[in-house]
């Protein structure tokens, strides 16, 4: 089956997170995280596991980069540890933190690889937590301090910067529902952090411009929104859940301003120049896509307005997600023809699928419905270019097995297996699948 067509220039990549595959949480100066605090408390991890050692990429990094040599890509998107940079989240500097990023962004340059890096992927310094994490304004100051130090230290190797990945998970898990780091249940009072996180975004925006950053945009997970029926009540709900996830985000960054549902809810947290502060001129807007949602009427009683319903007759990941690759065409396209001129280009700054395959008799993992993800969402994103959609890179998600979040290993993502006893990296099918597309792309335009 020839690969998706792709225009010349499309970025072709893959991403991880610092604590998702680092481990090494106790070396060389780093500092205590919010997620190093929340896994100890008990059943908040499904197999009861942590990131001590993840997939030790700390002390493999040579490895990981021979890997995506191998595979062919563009870029790598890459975080940075807050609290291996600046231990307290702000104040005194680890300088072996800096060196260790030093030598990694060298080294993927040296091996032809342009990094993609992202300040905040989740893991908060607890102190800052300590002193009311995203609850607390002077959390914007700490982290426009880390965008600084990282900006006057990496500036003139990184390609593109994403300050805050996923700012609306950070927000609806780990503070509105609890089921991650740092585990605040707000509810409809996690708007505050909503906001917050938008403002350190802007912030973050501001310093690495200072510092001479070339490229800055954000990674936010967006999805197609679904209502369960045609019923008022399912529409309604979808429309709030939609403002929530999706529009809260889009609007203050592409137009400056917040849905008109939630703007209400906002007053009193919304500060004359704050919106003016998020609204910086962004060179990229990122897209994290996994699956569209199915939203219904919340049941007579509930917490919350709405609540999520199954998708029918599509295939499910390990993670619960439903496989439909049209959604992510769907969701560029209207995207797109909503915001017009005020939306930047594109990348698709994550997207991947989990399955809970074993090594074959030969050690590898035959991941076909992996390898098939890829190239359909590939495809999907080829459609929606050829729409006039004006998308110019795509980051698998992920490069390794990692330990993911809640889900601790029991959801792999990555193209290449990570032995969990002897960290020994074996790729996947599906690592094979996406260097031919890579590969067969670049011939297309050679």
């Amino acid at each position: 089956m020839p690969s998706p067509t792709l225009p010349p220039g499309f970025v072709f990549g893959a991403g991880t997170a610092a604590y998702q595959i680092e481990g090494g949480l106790a070396e060389d100066g780093r500092g205590a995280s919010i997620w190093d605090s929340f896994v100890t408390r008990p059943g908040v991890i499904v197999d009861g596991s942590d990131a001590s050692l993840a997939a030790d990429h700390y002390h493999r990094v040579h490895e990981d980069i021979a890997l995506l040599r191998r595979l062919g890509v563009d870029s790598y998107r890459l975080s940075l540890s807050w609290p291996r940079i600046l231990p307290t989240g702000r104040g005194t500097v680890n300088k072996a933190g800096l060196d260790h990023y030093d030598r990694l962004l060298d080294d993927l340059l040296e091996a032809g690889i342009d990094p993609m890096v992202t300040l905040f992927h989740w893991d908060l310094p607890q102190a800052l937590e300590d002193d009311g994490g995203w609850l607390n304004r002077a959390t914007i100051e700490a982290m426009a301090e880390y965008a600084a130090v990282a900006g006057e230290r990496y500036a003139d190797r990184v390609a593109r910067w994403v300050p805050i990945g996923e700012p609306n998970v950070v927000a609806m898990l780990g503070h509105g529902l609890g089921r991650h780091a740092p585990g605040r249940r707000l509810l409809f009072d996690v708007l505050p952090v909503s906001h917050h996180l938008l403002l350190a975004h802007g912030r973050a925006v501001i310093e690495l411009r200072n510092a001479g950053a070339r490229s800055i945009g954000c990674a936010n997970n967006h999805a197609p929104m679904w209502p369960a029926s045609d019923d008022e009540a399912d529409v309604g709900a979808t429309k709030l859940f939609d403002a929530l996830w999706n529009g809260m985000f889009l609007e203050p960054l592409l137009l400056g301003r917040y849905p008109a549902d939630l703007a209400p809810l906002l007053e009193d947290v919304v500060a004359d120049g704050d919106l003016a502060t998020i609204r910086q001129p962004l060179d990229f807007y990122g897209v994290n896509y996994y699956s569209p949602i199915r939203v219904a009427a919340g049941d007579e009683g509930s917490e919350a307005p709405f609540r999520f319903v199954s998708l029918l007759g599509h295939p499910r990941t390990a993670s619960g997600w439903s496989v439909v690759p049209s959604a992510l065409r769907e969701w560029l396209i209207l995207v797109r023809a909503r915001f017009r001129a005020a939306l930047p280009p594109l990348m698709i700054t994550e997207c991947g699928s989990s399955w809970a395959e074993s090594p074959g008799e030969d050690g590898v993992v035959h991941d076909a419905a992996r390898a098939a993800y890829l190239e359909a969402h590939l495809g999907a994103v080829a459609e929606a270019v050829e729409r006039g959609v004006d998308v110019r890179g795509f980051y698998a998600w992920s490069l390794l097995d990692s330990w993911e979040w809640a889900a601790g290993f029991t959801t792999p993502y990555g193209l290449v297996r990570v032995d969990p006893e002897t960290q020994e990296r074996t790729p996947k099918d599906s690592f094979g699948a996406y260097a031919r597309i890579i590969a067969e792309s670049r011939a297309r335009h050679a």
